[in-house]
């Protein structure tokens, strides 16, 4: 089992297709949310949407994750960024990887993230995004 962080190819290609609204700025904004996974999961380019299939549990950790909040896309010179509001569950989760996905339109992948090693938490599991530019976002697109 193995855990690359990346933006899925399905997600690259649905964009094209309109698939994916991370503001209102044209139509109505999608629902994205995160899920946490165990270290009994493939995550990679290739996942092309949201499956139950090894997903944490513990603590506050629901089937599907949380609803997650996209910041308004930006563009950082010439590269287009898009990062996330912090997300945070209560109790011990076990984790060591994530998928942000479309839960409006089906499920649809948009990136993996790998922590890169199991993390427990104590007392909440918190995921805190980088800095949304052309180097750090957790969405970029060149």
């Amino acid at each position: 089992m193995s855990v690359v962080q990346t933006v899925t190819t399905s997600f690259k290609v649905e964009i094209l297709n309109g698939y994916h609204a991370f503001s209102a700025s044209y139509r109505p904004a999608d629902t994205f949310n995160i899920a946490l996974y165990s270290t009994v999961v493939t995550l990679d380019s290739t996942v092309t949407a949201y499956s139950p299939v090894g997903e944490a549990s513990g603590g506050s950790y629901v089937p599907g994750g949380q609803i997650i909040a996209p910041i308004a896309p930006l563009a950082s010179g010439t590269t287009a960024c898009l990062s996330f509001n912090p997300v945070s569950w209560a109790g011990v989760i076990t984790a060591n990887s994530a998928l942000i996905y479309n839960s409006s339109q089906g499920g649809r992948s948009v990136c993996v993230l790998n922590f890169g090693a199991n993390k427990t938490s104590a007392t909440n599991f918190s995921i805190t995004f980088p800095t949304d530019d052309q180097n750090n976002a957790v969405v970029r697109i060149a």
